[in-house]
């Protein structure tokens, strides 16, 4: 979790920009990750230029390189060395700022522009709006102070920035926590040769945690080079209708080695959007409560479950965009497991007699505190087009880590630990009772209880025996008590009546 020391930092970084005068949250968020984008290349590159010195090697595709760039605004050459944060935030505030707004940032916004990458793309209509020296200079101060060589530090600070952006009520994200994130890619466990989608990405958060887990566990067979083009280049793919949360995935992914994900601006649920058994792996928490007319709807979504509550229609297009054998691990609000209308019960039907639903992991409401108090679960499923679904694995999670309030503190209470263990582990699950935290239900059972995939109805609830009196002690008490009030009553009578 972010310190108390970088909240500090932070807030004095999004005061600097309320005193400059923007006070939008969304724009404030966006102009802090141009900054941080800006630093974490000088840095990356510092840290590859050190090792190259040791290894005594020339440094491969340098962004920053020797010589001038022409900056393409204003035709002049530019040397690439007074593009670097570690140049130009030693400057006079005048000169930085001139530096920054005319050439740096100029310079970011057609990085790799050769290779048509998706960074580049979305940066294309982005515009610098720190108004004066004076501003840029106090903010450059502040994000200096951070550890941008911490590859978690852009993840925390950015939530963080979320929790602001909530906390004043305006353009707040309605994000997955990270933790929750991570356990979901550990327990789909991407490989290297997967095709992974994420059609609701916002700020790509699935999809980083993804190409995370992917290079930690393959780095050998990155060194490949068919390998690491299909990492940078083929793998990863999210769509988005916000301009701004697609600029910032792309940065993300960008700084995590996929140079050009395809990533692109569409309507995922609409006529947009044509994939169909394109992915092996789909990590997504859709938007909730939303509610679409049918002419706005894909037909092939709508052939699968029809319904107007974009939860159930996000189900239904990713049985449609995986490939048969692909894997799908999403968030849905409680109604999805147990809800009666006609949508609800098909898409439960359709996961559970024509694909392979595995998994329902309940998790308590205050999971997506400070921003929403919904219930909330994961369900897993591989597509078939055939079935196969012959029980699924329940669990309830009572605790992920941090208190269930708005402040969410971190706490020892976390069961994610033991969710990743036992779902790795399904063998040992085969004889666990319905009185313990997971288990698994027989799909006769789920079927015959109309697809109802709520853990309640399936948990027993041990009940505690309760030990009353007998009615004739219960009385006698009674009259003992009642004798004892009418000596009270006569003694009262006798002093003061």
């Amino acid at each position: 979790m972010i310190t108390g020391e970088i909240k500090n930092r932070i807030d004095s970084i999004w005061d600097s920009f309320w005193t400059g005068g923007i006070t939008n949250s969304i724009t404030i968020l966006e102009q802090m990750t141009y900054l941080f984008f800006m630093k974490m290349l000088d840095d990356s590159q510092s840290a590859k230029e050190a090792n190259a010195n040791i290894m005594g090697v020339p440094l491969k595709d340098p962004v920053f390189k020797a010589g001038k760039w022409k900056n393409p605004d204003t035709e002049r050459d530019v040397p690439y060395e007074s593009l670097r944060w570690h140049v130009f935030k030693n400057k006079d505030a005048e000169t930085m700022f001139v530096t920054v707004s005319r050439d740096v940032f100029t310079f970011i916004k057609t990085l790799n522009d050769g290779k048509e990458s998706a960074y580049s793309r979305f940066m294309e209509s982005s515009t610098f709006l720190i108004p004066n020296a004076r501003t840029l200079s106090k903010i450059v101060d502040g994000i200096d102070g951070l550890d941008m060589n911490n590859r978690d530090t852009m993840g925390d600070v950015y939530e963080y920035i979320l929790s602001k952006m909530a906390a004043s009520g305006t353009n707040g994200q309605f994000r997955t926590p990270r933790h929750i994130i991570r356990m979901m890619v550990e327990m789909m466990e991407p490989k290297l040769d997967d095709t992974i989608c994420d059609p609701a990405m916002g700020s790509a958060g699935f999809i980083v945690e993804a190409a995370k887990f992917v290079q930690e566990h393959n780095k050998k067979a990155l060194l490949k080079k068919e390998n690491l083009e299909h990492y940078r280049n083929k793998m990863f793919h999210g769509f988005d209708t916000d301009q701004t949360m697609l600029r910032i995935g792309a940065m993300n992914l960008m700084l995590h080695g996929a140079d050009n994900p395809d990533i692109a601006y569409r309507d995922s649920l609409s006529t947009d959007n044509t994939d169909e058994n394109e992915y092996s792996l789909c990590l997504a928490n859709p938007p909730f409560a939303g509610s679409l007319d049918y002419e706005a709807v894909n037909k092939t979504v709508l052939a699968i479950t029809k319904t107007k509550k974009t939860e159930l229609l996000f189900l239904a297009l990713f049985v449609r965009m995986l490939q048969v054998g692909g894997r799908c691990a999403s968030i849905v609000p409680d109604g999805v497991l147990f809800g009666n209308s006609t949508g609800h019960k098909s898409i439960r039907k359709e996961l559970i007699e024509h694909q392979r639903l595995q998994a329902v992991i309940s998790m308590p409401s205050g999971v997506f505190q400070p921003y929403s108090g919904v219930s909330t679960a994961i369900m897993i499923f591989t597509k078939t087009n055939a079935g196969g679904t012959d029980k699924v694995w329940f669990y309830d999670m009572k605790a992920d880590g941090y208190t269930l309030d708005q402040k969410r503190t971190e706490c020892k209470e976390n069961d994610i630990p033991d969710i990743v263990a036992r779902w790795k582990n399904l063998a040992a699950e085969e004889n666990r009772t319905r009185k313990e935290q997971s288990f698994f239900v027989p799909v006769e059972e789920i079927v015959a209880n109309d697809y109802d995939l709520s853990i309640n109805k399936y948990k027993e609830v041990e009940k505690v025996k309760v030990e009353y009196e007998k009615p004739k002690t219960v009385f006698k008490r009674i009259a003992k008590l009642q004798d004892e009030i009418n000596a009270a009553m006569e003694e009262f009578k006798e002093k003061y009546l």
